[in-house]
């Protein structure tokens, strides 16, 4: 039976060998090792449920893909705001990445993609869920 650090393994390689590795500007982490301090693009992966008692394993990780905001001015005042182009462009290739995957006895499937804010460090995040269906031990 695979668990969650395989799954969270095999994420990262898939990831780190892709064309979205040399796209971002910070790099790729799993579970909570991004920095706290990281002002870069970073992708974060980490797996939130993985069944353990039988074939074919399911379950459930969380890309995500991280965006500085950046400044504009509305209104004649200077504010942050989602960089919406970066986080589409960046979702899209870590999308295209994950559905182009080809692993020996699993498959990956995008579920679901959102953009989510983390408002204490002015940026804003691509949630992409993935599920699994693990069909090998």
């Amino acid at each position: 039976m695979k668990t969650t650090f395989d799954t969270d393994s095999i994420l990262f390689s898939l990831l780190r060998n892709s064309a979205v590795k040399n796209a971002i500007s910070g790099d790729i982490y799993v579970g909570d090792g991004r920095p706290v301090d990281s002002e870069d693009e970073d992708i974060v992966v980490n797996t939130i449920y993985l069944a353990q008692d039988y074939l074919p394993q399911i379950g459930t990780s969380n890309v995500n893909v991280y965006v500085p905001d950046k400044y504009v001015e509305i209104k004649g005042r200077k504010q942050k705001v989602q960089n919406r182009e970066r986080l589409k462009e960046l979702s899209e290739k870590t999308i295209e990445a994950l559905k182009n995957a080809q692993v020996d006895g699993l498959k990956i499937k995008v579920e679901s993609q959102n953009i989510l804010v983390l408002s204490d460090i002015e940026q804003h995040f691509a949630n992409i869920r993935v599920s699994w269906n693990i069909q090998i031990e």
